[in-house]
Protein backbone atom coordinates (compact mmCIF):
# COMPACT_ATOMS: atom_id res chain seq x y z
CA UNK A 1 0.00 0.00 0.00
CA UNK A 2 2.50 2.63 0.77
CA UNK A 3 4.75 1.44 -2.23
CA UNK A 4 1.70 2.96 -4.09
CA UNK A 5 1.86 5.88 -2.36
CA UNK A 6 5.03 6.69 -4.17
CA UNK A 7 6.67 5.74 -0.87
CA UNK A 8 9.83 3.03 -0.13
CA UNK A 9 9.51 0.74 2.13
CA UNK A 10 13.21 0.33 3.37
CA UNK A 11 13.05 -2.45 5.95
CA UNK A 12 10.20 -4.60 7.88
CA UNK A 13 10.42 -6.36 11.26
CA UNK A 14 8.64 -9.18 13.04
CA UNK A 15 9.22 -7.56 16.42
CA UNK A 16 10.62 -4.32 18.56
CA UNK A 17 14.30 -5.47 18.99
CA UNK A 18 14.78 -5.68 15.20
CA UNK A 19 12.74 -2.48 14.46
CA UNK A 20 15.15 -0.18 16.22
CA UNK A 21 17.98 -3.05 14.86
CA UNK A 22 16.86 -2.16 11.46
CA UNK A 23 16.08 1.48 11.87
CA UNK A 24 19.65 2.37 13.11
CA UNK A 25 20.78 0.93 9.75
CA UNK A 26 18.56 2.10 7.24
CA UNK A 27 17.54 5.69 9.11
CA UNK A 28 13.85 6.20 7.97
CA UNK A 29 12.58 9.17 7.72
CA UNK A 30 9.15 7.29 9.18
CA UNK A 31 9.23 4.37 11.21
CA UNK A 32 6.16 2.53 11.66
CA UNK A 33 5.85 0.59 14.30
CA UNK A 34 2.46 -1.97 16.37
CA UNK A 35 2.29 -1.25 19.82
CA UNK A 36 2.40 -4.76 20.55
CA UNK A 37 5.22 -6.47 19.37
CA UNK A 38 6.96 -9.41 20.75
CA UNK A 39 9.95 -8.91 22.16
CA UNK A 40 10.23 -5.39 22.30
CA UNK A 41 6.61 -3.29 22.49
CA UNK A 42 6.23 -0.69 19.99
CA UNK A 43 5.97 2.07 21.89
CA UNK A 44 9.42 1.01 23.70
CA UNK A 45 10.83 0.49 20.44
CA UNK A 46 9.41 3.81 19.32
CA UNK A 47 11.09 5.44 22.32
CA UNK A 48 14.35 4.35 21.28
CA UNK A 49 14.59 5.15 17.78
CA UNK A 50 13.03 8.89 18.07
CA UNK A 51 15.88 9.15 20.97
CA UNK A 52 18.58 7.75 19.19
CA UNK A 53 17.75 9.24 15.55
CA UNK A 54 16.01 12.37 16.04
CA UNK A 55 14.60 12.84 12.38
CA UNK A 56 13.04 9.94 12.01
CA UNK A 57 9.47 10.01 13.32
CA UNK A 58 7.70 7.43 14.81
CA UNK A 59 4.00 6.35 14.19
CA UNK A 60 2.30 4.00 16.20
CA UNK A 61 -0.51 1.51 14.71
CA UNK A 62 -2.62 0.64 17.53
CA UNK A 63 -6.04 -1.71 18.18
CA UNK A 64 -7.51 0.52 20.88
CA UNK A 65 -7.39 3.92 21.39
CA UNK A 66 -6.13 3.65 25.10
CA UNK A 67 -5.48 6.91 27.01
CA UNK A 68 -2.78 5.55 29.06
CA UNK A 69 -0.73 4.55 25.45
CA UNK A 70 -1.22 7.72 23.83
CA UNK A 71 -0.37 9.97 26.41
CA UNK A 72 2.68 8.16 27.19
CA UNK A 73 3.50 8.46 23.55
CA UNK A 74 3.13 11.89 22.64
CA UNK A 75 5.16 12.55 25.44
CA UNK A 76 8.28 10.26 24.09
CA UNK A 77 7.78 11.88 20.74
CA UNK A 78 5.99 9.80 18.63
CA UNK A 79 4.52 12.14 15.47
CA UNK A 80 1.32 9.72 15.07
CA UNK A 81 -1.22 6.99 16.08
CA UNK A 82 -3.49 4.96 13.62
CA UNK A 83 -5.77 2.38 14.87
CA UNK A 84 -5.99 -0.71 12.97
CA UNK A 85 -9.30 -0.60 11.90
CA UNK A 86 -8.44 3.12 10.04
CA UNK A 87 -5.35 2.05 9.22
CA UNK A 88 -5.57 2.25 5.19
CA UNK A 89 -7.07 5.40 4.94
CA UNK A 90 -5.40 7.69 8.11
CA UNK A 91 -1.74 5.99 7.35
CA UNK A 92 -0.56 7.83 4.41
CA UNK A 93 -1.96 11.20 5.77
CA UNK A 94 -0.05 10.33 9.02
CA UNK A 95 3.04 9.80 7.28
CA UNK A 96 2.56 13.11 5.80
CA UNK A 97 1.92 14.74 8.75
CA UNK A 98 5.02 13.31 10.45
CA UNK A 99 7.43 14.43 7.28
CA UNK A 100 6.10 17.80 7.75
CA UNK A 101 6.92 17.45 12.21
CA UNK A 102 2.86 17.59 13.07
CA UNK A 103 1.25 14.70 14.63
CA UNK A 104 -1.62 12.82 13.27
CA UNK A 105 -3.91 11.01 15.53
CA UNK A 106 -6.65 8.97 14.09
CA UNK A 107 -10.28 10.42 15.09
CA UNK A 108 -10.50 7.22 18.30
CA UNK A 109 -7.03 8.26 19.34
CA UNK A 110 -7.96 12.31 19.09
CA UNK A 111 -10.91 11.64 21.37
CA UNK A 112 -8.83 9.73 24.07
CA UNK A 113 -6.57 12.41 24.23
CA UNK A 114 -10.09 15.40 24.53
CA UNK A 115 -11.31 12.71 27.43
CA UNK A 116 -7.42 12.66 28.51
CA UNK A 117 -7.84 16.99 28.82
CA UNK A 118 -11.05 16.50 30.21
CA UNK A 119 -11.05 14.64 32.69
CA UNK A 120 -7.50 15.95 33.91
CA UNK A 121 -6.47 12.58 34.05
CA UNK A 122 -2.39 11.69 34.58
CA UNK A 123 -0.28 9.14 33.46
CA UNK A 124 0.36 7.13 36.10
CA UNK A 125 3.97 6.41 36.49
CA UNK A 126 5.64 3.47 35.77
CA UNK A 127 7.61 2.26 38.45
CA UNK A 128 9.72 -0.02 36.18
CA UNK A 129 12.75 1.33 34.28
CA UNK A 130 13.13 0.40 30.44
CA UNK A 131 15.54 -2.69 31.02
CA UNK A 132 12.78 -3.68 33.22
CA UNK A 133 9.79 -3.47 31.16
CA UNK A 134 11.78 -5.19 28.15
CA UNK A 135 12.45 -8.18 31.07
CA UNK A 136 8.79 -7.86 32.14
CA UNK A 137 7.75 -8.52 28.33
CA UNK A 138 9.50 -11.11 27.57
CA UNK A 139 8.41 -13.08 30.93
CA UNK A 140 4.79 -11.97 30.18
CA UNK A 141 5.40 -13.68 26.49
CA UNK A 142 6.79 -17.02 28.36
CA UNK A 143 10.32 -16.51 27.72
CA UNK A 144 12.56 -18.33 30.58
CA UNK A 145 15.52 -16.51 32.20
CA UNK A 146 17.71 -18.53 29.81
CA UNK A 147 15.97 -16.98 27.19
CA UNK A 148 15.89 -13.33 28.47
CA UNK A 149 19.39 -13.85 29.27
CA UNK A 150 20.22 -14.57 25.49
CA UNK A 151 17.71 -12.09 23.41
CA UNK A 152 18.83 -9.17 25.53
CA UNK A 153 22.67 -10.28 25.71
CA UNK A 154 23.24 -10.63 29.37
CA UNK A 155 23.93 -13.13 32.28
CA UNK A 156 21.01 -15.35 33.61
CA UNK A 157 21.94 -13.52 36.91
CA UNK A 158 21.17 -10.29 35.67
CA UNK A 159 18.02 -11.92 34.21
CA UNK A 160 17.00 -13.34 37.40
CA UNK A 161 17.75 -10.38 39.20
CA UNK A 162 15.41 -7.67 37.13
CA UNK A 163 13.10 -10.71 37.49
CA UNK A 164 13.21 -10.29 41.57
CA UNK A 165 12.83 -6.11 41.08
CA UNK A 166 9.96 -6.40 39.11
CA UNK A 167 8.32 -8.25 41.31
CA UNK A 168 9.51 -6.29 44.36
CA UNK A 169 8.99 -3.41 42.67
CA UNK A 170 5.42 -4.15 41.64
CA UNK A 171 4.33 -6.19 44.37
CA UNK A 172 3.74 -9.36 42.60
CA UNK A 173 4.51 -12.94 43.33
CA UNK A 174 3.25 -14.92 40.80
CA UNK A 175 3.44 -14.63 37.05
CA UNK A 176 0.34 -14.64 35.64
CA UNK A 177 -0.23 -11.34 37.84
CA UNK A 178 3.06 -10.35 35.82
CA UNK A 179 1.24 -11.29 32.95
CA UNK A 180 -1.94 -9.03 33.80
CA UNK A 181 -0.41 -6.23 34.24
CA UNK A 182 1.66 -6.42 31.43
CA UNK A 183 -1.69 -6.84 29.02
CA UNK A 184 -2.78 -3.53 31.44
CA UNK A 185 0.20 -1.26 30.18
CA UNK A 186 0.54 -2.38 26.87
CA UNK A 187 3.28 -4.65 26.80
CA UNK A 188 1.70 -7.45 25.13
CA UNK A 189 -1.75 -8.67 23.80
CA UNK A 190 -3.82 -10.65 25.85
Amino acid sequence: MLEKQGYQVSAEASNGRDAVRLAMETRPDVAILDIAMPVLNGLDAAREIVQTLPSTKAILLTMHAEKGYVLEGLRAGIKGFVTKTHAAEDLVRAIREAIKGTTYLSPEVAEAVVEAYRTNQELSPDPLTPRERQVLQLIAEGRSSKEVATLLNISVKTAETHRSRILEKLDIHEVASLVRYAIRRGLIRP
